[in-house]
């Protein structure tokens, strides 16, 4: 029989959760050491946030290979909608201000990207440079041949009609049909990934009449005839 490696002091420490490590330096006053651990926490999460990320797009990409485009968005639909029960619900209000606070608030604890947000008369654009997620996996190099992600080929209703789409990022054209079904207009609108991945782009209409009709074609819909402020 071996000797033990650790004490148990040791396998106590090894069981705490980081954030109690940086609470307790903070309640210590080690401003140094609690930096040090949400960084650490930061780190930690990104690598677990990755991994599921990874995991989403190579289920993606199997379901794609064996049953085509149309199993891809029955998957992602029906995930989507357990999702709504049990995570990200439907909101509440849908106004103007609200859709952009509440999109801003959550896309802040993304990670490792940088957020930019621009108001004009018309609308307001926030900008990810690049997207945490699917922006990231470009970036990465996951849909190199020797990773092998897919992209799609066809353009479909879940790729806003666009050949070679990065299957990942499937679910932005789905968050704005969901919104036409659910809602009757846009809550906002978003724009196919940059080829490298550099930057993606979430556009909020204050009045929704003012919205290209482009925006409803490329998800095979038609503009709503009469639209409004707000919804």
């Amino acid at each position: 029989m071996t000797e033990r490696i650790w004490s148990d002091e040791q396998l106590a420490e090894m069981s705490r959760r980081t954030i109690e490590k940086a609470f307790d330096a903070i309640e210590a006053g080690e401003a140094a050491r609690a930096r040090e651990l949400v960084q650490l926490m930061y780190d930690q999460f990104v690598k677990l946030h990755d991994g599921y990320m990874t995991w989403i797009g190579g289920l993606l990409t199997f379901l794609y290979r064996e049953g085509g485009v149309e199993k891809v968005e029955a998957a992602e639909r029906f995930a989507h909608d357990v999702e709504a029960r049990l995570v990200f619900f439907p909101p509440e209000r849908t106004d103007f201000q609200f859709m952009v606070e509440r999109m801003a608030s959550e896309l802040q604890g993304h990670v490792l990207q940088h957020m930019t947000l621009e108001e004009d008369d018309e609308k307001l654009v926030l900008k990810v440079s690049p997207c945490g997620s699917g922006g990231r996996l470009i970036q990465m190099g996951a849909y190199r041949p020797e990773v092998g992600l897919a992209r799609i080929a066809e353009p479909a209703d879940i790729t806003f009609h666009t050949a070679d789409y990065p299957i990942y990022c499937v679910h932005c054209p789905l968050f704005n049909m969901n919104a036409l079904d659910a809602f009757g207009d846009f809550t906002f609108i978003n724009e196919p990934p940059q080829e490298d991945g550099s930057y993606c782009r979430f556009i909020f209409y204050k009045d929704k009449a003012r919205i290209p009709e482009e925006y409803y074609r490329r998800l095979g819909r038609l503009k709503p005839q009469e639209t409004g402020k707000g919804v």
